[in-house]
């Protein structure tokens, strides 16, 4: 009887392990009217299971400066990951963060300078410049590995998922996020999701002294 028994929860449990797949496409909007799809590729579509995931730090990213500029503009990474930010402008830039729980400052870099920052703690960070008002990016760092952006389309197709209860979550940082709660990704089918952008795509902030930006930001640089 208790063979039987083990038996039957080993199968219970490979089935549940099984690896499903995710897929569907994002439009965005704004007032109303489409956007270029191409602009998709800022999403991020992510399922996060319920329970403990294994999730291990990425290979070093960069979030470069150029032409004032965060080249890329948004970025999704898992805890632990390194980003590096080199400054690839002829002129200083300092970015920082006073995102809660992953904060930073790396001071002014001159061309071809670079620092690191290690984000420990999942969150959505929100990066600035000291020098120019006008450059924003954005990281969302992640405690799943179940992640992808769309393509220039806005199609997406996440492969290997746990076949387990979680959310099913598209971020875009100038919209409200659209989330899902399942018992498994594979439910959901085929997914329409329909940003709509209202937020700025310079959200207001001060610089890292919590200060007002200067009539000249830039500082002349």
């Amino acid at each position: 009887m208790r063979l039987v028994c083990l038996v039957t929860l080993i199968g219970l449990c490979s089935t549940r392990l099984e690896a499903v797949e995710l897929s569907g496409r994002v439009e965005l909007v704004s007032n109303g009217r489409p956007l270029r799809s191409e602009e998709a590729v800022e999403a991020v579509v992510y399922f996060r299971p319920t329970g403990p995931v294994a999730t291990a730090p990425m290979p070093v990213q960069v979030m470069s400066t150029r032409r004032k500029r965060f080249m890329p503009r948004v970025m999704a990474i898992t805890v632990g990951t390194r980003v590096d930010f080199p400054n690839n402008d002829p002129i200083l830039h300092n970015a920082f963060s006073t995102s809660r729980g992953n904060g930073f400052d790396i001071g002014l870099l001159g061309e071809g300078e670079t620092a690191a920052v290690r984000f420990d703690s999942p969150g959505y960070v929100r990066v600035y410049c000291n020098v120019h008002h006008a450059m924003a990016g954005h990281i969302l760092v992640l405690d799943t590995p179940h992640f992808m952006h769309p393509d220039s389309s806005g199609h997406f197709h996440l492969r290997g998922l746990p076949d387990v209860p979680g959310e099913v979550v598209v971020w875009h940082d100038r919209a409200r996020p659209w989330r899902r709660q399942v018992s498994t990704p594979a439910e959901l089918g085929t997914l329409q999701v329909r940003l709509d952008l209202e937020r700025r795509r310079v959200p207001p902030h001060l610089n890292k002294f919590g200060r007002p930006y200067g009539r000249d930001s830039d500082g002349g640089y």
